[in-house]
């Protein structure tokens, strides 16, 4: 099983942008900002691409996949 870990809250901090703020610039909500934030949601591709181009960087510099070891 894999996990989809992230950096949102850290990127975030980075460019000084709330969990509303991230959420406007990528058409979402505040709330599914959170989950994702939490790894409580796995966001779609078309909302990774967004959050990823907020931040100007590629999908997989903000998001990356773990295995579980079984």
């Amino acid at each position: 099983m894999a996990i989809l870990l992230n950096r949102l809250k850290e990127l975030r901090a980075r460019d000084g942008l709330s969990q509303t703020e991230l959420a406007k610039l990528t058409d979402s909500s505040r709330q599914t900002i959170s989950l994702i934030e939490r790894g409580d949601y796995l966001p779609s591709i078309l909302i990774a691409m967004k959050i990823a181009k907020v931040f100007q960087l590629p999908v997989d510099e903000v998001f990356s996949i773990k295995e579980e070891e079984k």
